[in-house]
């Protein structure tokens, strides 16, 4: 599947259309992963059933993003997070376009998915942090909200980086979803993403496999909710036992692009 379009007469007089890599392996598999735990995450937010699952997944989107955050200070210059502190920096240039009526719609997808990045980065932390200390019942009730509400506004956000996403390739007459599929863009050019790194990417998914199957094998006998036992997991003072390893609490942890 391309990522533009052209004339069927073009395209059996050119044959296929030269690509160039953008976006390395590592880097989309992050992504994938994130999107994958963070729906996972939200589905199973409410109810005992699949609390172990819901703790699980948001254990995970915090390994995803210390990755990313070390990727993207010490990994190839195409990964690096300053890039989208960049590309946010620009918002005052296309509010000043808008005014103008001469909006720059490439400005503006670059403005608001780098604003989206950065602030899923952020409310991961700040979701998967306000999860952790119900979980672990530091806090009152309150932090429960604070909890929900931060996963809500999550939701708020990934929806509208898909929004643009969708409108954008329409708008542009191309498909901006496929380069985070196959790491390519076609037209001619220097590869941004000078190498693939297809190890990195097999690791992370093989650590964030392992996690999950140490996760179930540590689950009580009450199944993947983690819920069904409760009352055989506690001790005489009322207090878990098995520590967090086991996913054997009560609470939750929740989730972005490159």
């Amino acid at each position: 599947m391309s990522d533009s379009f052209a004339s069927p007469a073009e395209g059996m007089a050119a044959g296929p259309q030269p690509s160039r890599r953008t976006i390395d392996a590592a880097t989309r598999v992050f992504h994938w992963l994130l999107a994958l735990c963070f729906t996972g995450a939200y589905l199973t937010a409410d109810g005992e059933r699949w609390r172990l699952v819901h703790v699980t997944l948001g254990y995970t989107m915090v390994g995803l993003i210390v990755f990313r955050l070390v990727w993207g200070l010490a990994g190839p210059r195409h990964a690096r997070l300053s890039n989208w502190v960049t590309r946010a920096k620009a918002w005052p240039q296309f509010l000043r376009s808008m005014r103008e009526f001469r909006p720059q719609w490439v400005s503006a997808q670059n403005v608001f998915n780098a604003l989206a990045v950065l602030s899923l980065i952020a409310l991961t932390v700040l979701t998967t942090a306000s999860g952790y200390i119900t979980y672990e019942e530091l806090s009152g009730e309150w932090m429960e909200e604070v909890h929900e509400t931060l996963g809500n506004a999550m939701l708020v956000i990934v929806l509208a980086h898909i929004g643009l996403l969708v409108g954008a390739s329409v708008l542009r007459r191309r498909n901006l979803v496929m380069p985070m599929v196959s790491g390519r863009v076609e037209g001619r050019g220097p590869d941004l993403a000078q190498r693939n790194h297809a190890v990195l990417a097999t690791v992370l998914l093989a650590g964030v496999l392992g996690f999950w199957g140490l996760q179930w094998m540590q689950a009580p006998a009450g199944g993947a909710g983690g819920g069904a036992d409760t009352s055989a997991q506690r001790d005489g003072d009322g207090h878990d036992r098995g520590g967090h390893n086991g996913g054997q609490h009560d609470d939750e942890d929740e989730n972005d692009d490159d």
